[in-house]
């Protein structure tokens, strides 16, 4: 059956869709944490740099001063700007970060840890559900998961795929939409991530929600969760951490889950994360499926390595759904630079990069990106 590309529209203000905003890695530890006004102890155990501030200090070397301390809305920069006008119903990242000042640290080369008096971070942001199913949520042990835990339920921020048992991982964010019905978030993480099998949730033991592997059986168990929850009218996100760091690839089993995901569970967006950079964009069915959302904000500036992958860049996801279908009516991104431990509009050169790769990993997905004069993307699909 031929297809046409489907009209990408602007909402121009209409209140009837309900409108996500998705975005890959927040990663607000390290780097992060110590320009902010209450870092924790900056001691890392890496096998090159034992001092976080040193990661702060890369980053100056490359693009100048950040005079620190700094504000706690501060590394979100232009993003605040580009929220306010896009005016999402429900925000949700994937933190990649343990918020605690827990001592007991995994011996993996890298832990991420932010001071809970810093969760001002997030809540200037707005953020409204943490993904919390990633290879970093434990890097300062079962202590640090439960006041990274306690620190968001007393900052009102929602959270899914990890808890103090599995009954708490498997449990999805429910946030009420006014007028929209409702937002359900699950997430679920792989050791094809750099999840450790041990980092799993059980009966009486803290974790991530680990799945064991790409199956319909693995697709199966989240139907069930998703079965015991969903009513009719609700949005369901599956927000899952997956694959590698720097591959622009897409396995076939990815794809086959994400659909089976949609077939069989009723999914209607799929949040995948994992990759330091923005991978191809599918939508299936009228379901929106993100590969690899890239990283949003991290102390990754100035360090050397992977360069072609232009990890700095970034992009806000803006997904309008119908309430009552889930159907995808509109797809924007806000393309981003991170300088200065600070999330910046990007350059023109920039964004065209981003809408290149977004057009060359798209076109196998039957999706690509427009640019605009406003150096916003617009993403376009094709429907039978």
């Amino acid at each position: 059956m031929q297809t046409t590309m489907k009209e990408a529209r602007e909402c121009d203000g209409n209140t009837r869709l309900l409108t996500l905003f998705l975005c890959g890695d927040v990663m607000t530890g390290r780097g992060i944490d110590q320009v902010l006004p209450y870092p924790g102890k900056p001691q890392l155990y890496e096998p090159y740099i034992r001092d976080a501030r040193d990661y702060v200090r890369l980053a100056e070397r490359m693009n100048g001063p950040v005079n620190w301390p700094v504000e706690l809305a501060y590394p979100w920069g232009d993003a605040l700007a580009e929220l306010q006008r896009a005016v999402p119903d429900v925000r949700i990242i994937n933190l990649e970060t343990a918020i605690t000042v827990s001592d007991s640290y995994r011996p993996k080369g890298i832990n991420y840890r932010m001071h809970p008096a810093n969760i001002g971070c997030l809540t200037a942001a707005g953020v409204d559900c943490c993904a919390l199913a990633n290879n970093h949520v434990l890097d300062w042990g079962v202590a640090g998961l439960q006041e990274t835990l306690e620190t968001l339920d007393v900052a009102g921020i929602r959270w899914a795929g990890a808890g103090r048992d599995l009954e708490e991982g498997m449990a999805p964010a429910v946030m009420p939409v006014p007028g929209k019905g409702r937002v359900l978030v699950f997430a679920c993480g792989f050791t094809s991530s750099g999840i450790g099998q041990s980092w799993a949730a059980a009966t009486q033991r803290p974790g991530v929600q680990l799945l064991p592997d790409l199956s319909m059986a693995s697709v199966d168990t989240l139907a069930g969760q998703v079965r015991r929850v969903k009513r009719a009218g609700d949005i369901v996100v599956v927000s899952i951490h997956w694959g590698g760091n720097w591959d622009y690839s897409i396995p076939p089993l990815q794809r086959d889950f994400a659909h089976g995901l949609i077939d069989r569970a009723g999914v209607d967006v799929i949040h995948g994360h994992s990759s330091h950079h923005v991978k191809g964009i599918e939508v299936y069915k009228e379901r929106p499926i993100l590969y690899g959302c890239g990283d949003l904000l991290s102390d990754y500036e100035g360090i050397s390595g992977h360069e072609e992958f232009r990890g700095e860049l970034g992009l806000m996801y803006y997904l309008s759904l119908e309430p009552a279908t889930g159907r995808l009516q509109h797809f924007g991104m806000t393309p981003t630079r991170l300088r200065k431990l600070r999330i910046n509009r990007a350059e023109r050169e920039e964004a065209q990069w981003l809408a290149d790769v977004l057009n060359r990993e798209g076109r196998p997905l039957d999706t690509c990106a427009i640019l605009g004069e406003d150096l916003r993307l617009v993403l376009q699909w094709s429907s039978a």
